[in-house]
């Protein structure tokens, strides 16, 4: 079997010389990739030829789940810190993914069959005894990220273009994704997939490992290559090469998926115990300028486009700031343990926007945020456009020593308690805190500059909470209409900026 899709199989040899018809191993490059799938871009979209058995194709959720990989069968055990075990595939995993391992420049195919998997009850072992796969759903790889002598897992990439990753005493949380296209628009979204891929064998003692993917769709494919350096802080360095078929309404580069159920901004719409069930609690925007925003995310009740026109940005993500399991109480899922995912452009990537999409969801299982980068300008069909980016993940430290950070937002019904008040009117308290705040005494002066949208500000006031050193923002805001009110604040002392930017978009009804 070639390294390759047949597809790919001219271009690559084109581009890095003759192989012999149906050899097994053959020469591999990223820039050989790249010419392969921009042939391919030149042509029809087809969907996947191999089917899955209908052994494997009716798999149930509990019985996918009875599938575990043996882990003595991991590629390169006790040949290389890295470890590489697969995902079976059935149930959702319908279209099988090829893997290949290159070594000196060249690729051969990776072999998975049955015999590398362990089948438990409900399922019966004998019925797949010997099998051939004709792929995997996709992979993951270990390393010893937290202990020198347990491979934990590091990264998985499964399903479409989507894959996660994870720093040091992390669980898995949000996820990114290869590309998002024409996510929340009236077309309907498209989920490329990678179909295919190319693991570099590390060397013994290698503590980084790189891959390739190709990707596919009825709009697109594209070349991606990807470096992993695991650590506190697990840092993916890629690069992507998409070569358009058809126009894309909306592009949507370094995509990331996460869940926000609750937290103290909507918790009184949900009788639960817990005090707050999110992946990610806010949006982190970091402009050219150097300033820095964030954007608390909301569980809405209708779905919100919120768009940030950013030129040339330094970096976007979401993250996880709350970090005590106090907040949380959930004993099993480990919530304050999720990784935030923070992308640093590579390249200028201009103008363009940050795109927000808020779902709404009822259940912590559906992930229903949205974020990613759109380019200004059409894309058209027949363009080859490059993305170079890193990828974060990890428990991000964000010193608060020049920049004090929103730690916690509440909102509640409007006005002074104990008096009847305009049931319209909605109040909104921003704590922010950080060593820039911490010893500023009550009446240094620190001032809020606020603006507000479709809203006139009733009550405004900006105080030092003497409990825990906090400096909090309060509004009572009486909307003007049914339209969303857009927020932003920030503390500054006269002309000395002391806070990040705050950002919010509220509707009615979205937090009660």
């Amino acid at each position: 079997m070639a390294c390759l899709p047949a597809l790919l199989a001219t271009s690559v040899r084109a581009e890095n010389g003759q192989a012999a018809a149906g050899e097994a191993e053959q020469p591999f490059s990223f820039d050989g990739l790249s010419a392969a799938m921009k042939e391919r871009a030149s042509q029809a979209y087809e969907e996947p030829a191999v089917q899955l058995p209908d052994v494997l194709a009716d798999l149930s959720y509990d019985q996918h789940r009875a599938i575990r990989f043996k882990p003595d069968q991991a590629e390169w055990r006790d040949e290389a810190l890295f470890e590489l075990q697969a995902f079976h595939p059935g149930w959702l995993f319908k279209q099988p993914v090829k893997l290949n391992v290159v070594e000196a420049g060249r690729a051969s195919p990776l072999d998975i069959n049955s015999d590398r998997f362990v089948y438990h009850k409900p399922l019966d072992p004998k019925a797949f005894e010997g099998m051939e796969l004709p792929g995997v759903a996709g992979f993951r790889l270990h390393y010893p990220l937290n202990n020198p002598d347990v491979a934990d897992e590091l990264v998985a990439f499964l399903g479409a273009s989507y894959f996660r990753a994870l720093g040091r005493d992390n669980l898995y949380g949000l996820s990114a994704r290869g590309l998002a296209i024409n996510t929340a628009t009236s077309q309907g979204e498209e989920f490329p997939r990678f179909s295919e891929f190319w693991i570099e064998k590390p060397e013994q003692a290698a503590r980084e490992i790189k891959l390739y993917a190709a990707l596919d769709s009825q709009s697109v494919t594209g070349a991606f290559a990807f470096t992993i350096r695991p650590g506190q802080n697990t840092e993916v360095d890629v690069t992507a090469r998409l070569y358009t078929r058809a126009a894309i309404q909306r592009l949507g580069i370094a995509p990331m998926t996460s869940m926000f159920l609750f937290a103290e901004n909507n918790d009184h719409a949900f009788d639960d115990y817990r005090g707050q069930v999110h992946d990610s609690d806010g949006l982190k925007i970091v402009r050219a300028s150097g300033e820095e925003l964030w954007r608390n995310l909301n569980n809405p009740r209708e779905l919100a486009n919120s768009f940030f026109a950013e030129a040339s940005p330094r970096a976007f993500g979401l993250y996880q700031r709350d970090r005590d399991f106090e907040q949380y109480q959930d004993a099993g899922a480990g919530y304050e343990r999720r990784p935030s995912l923070l992308v640093e452009p590579m390249d200028d990537w201009g103008d363009g926007w940050i795109n927000l999409v808020e779902i709404p969801t009822e259940l912590e299982v559906n992930d229903n945020i949205v974020a990613f980068w759109v380019p200004a300008g059409e894309v058209k069909a027949g363009e080859a456009l490059e993305f170079r980016y890193r990828l974060t993940w990890g428990s991000l430290d964000e010193p608060g020593k020049q920049l004090a950070r929103v730690t916690a937002l509440r909102t509640g019904m409007g006005g002074v308690s104990g008096v009847e008040n305009d049931t319209n009117m909605r109040k909104f308290v921003i704590d922010f805190e950080g060593e820039v705040l911490r010893d500023l005494p009550a009446d240094e002066g620190v001032e809020a500059a606020v603006s507000v949208n479709r809203a006139e500000i009733i009550h405004q006031t900006v105080s030092r909470v003497e409990a825990n050193g906090a400096w909090r923002l309060v509004l009572d805001l009486l909307p003007e209409g049914a339209e969303p009110v857009e927020l932003s604040a920030k503390l500054n002392s006269g002309d000395r900026l002391l806070s990040e930017t705050w950002v919010y978009q509220w509707r009615r009804g979205d937090d009660g």
